[in-house]
């Protein structure tokens, strides 16, 4: 059974990495979608195509300008756990570099903008980071013995 499976791919410039990233993607049968700077306040719904969004008219937008995203972002419509692994172990195996912010469709997320959606995958990377960073200083500290 075909999930219609498709990547929302942001990014703030060009990167040499793109064209391995699109041919792993095209290899897969992942359709691909480029998320335009301009696009960060459409929500992740339109951007996924999902029924019941519509795109939200630039004259809609609080001062006009849209919220800079100054990292890549990665977004999956319609992957399985499974297919996740795979897509991410083909990436690696491509030599594409490790994309930090990724992010599935959700119910959950697809009202949010892709601005929202950036800020909310940005904090948990932080705290997530903060995390391994913390439990890695213990781990290189060793056990503690009372003195």
């Amino acid at each position: 059974m075909k999930r219609n499976e498709m990547v929302l791919y942001y990014t703030p410039a060009p990167a040499p990495h793109i064209p391995l990233m699109k041919s792993v993607l095209v290899r897969m049968g992942v359709r691909i979608k480029n998320v335009a700077p301009e696009q960060s306040r459409q929500t992740v719904g339109w951007l996924a195509g999902l029924p019941g969004f519509e795109e939200i008219p630039e004259t809609d937008t609080e001062s006009g300008s849209q919220p800079a995203i100054p990292e890549e972002l990665l977004i999956m419509k319609n992957f399985s756990s499974r297919r996740i692994d795979e897509l991410l172990m083909n990436l690696r195996r491509a030599g594409v570099p490790r994309i930090a912010l990724k992010a599935i469709v959700t119910e959950s997320n697809s009202g949010w903008t892709l601005y929202e959606l950036y800020t909310e995958l940005k904090k948990e990377h932080e705290a997530m980071t903060v995390k391994t960073a913390a439990s890695s200083l213990q781990t290189d500290a060793g056990p503690q013995k009372d003195r």
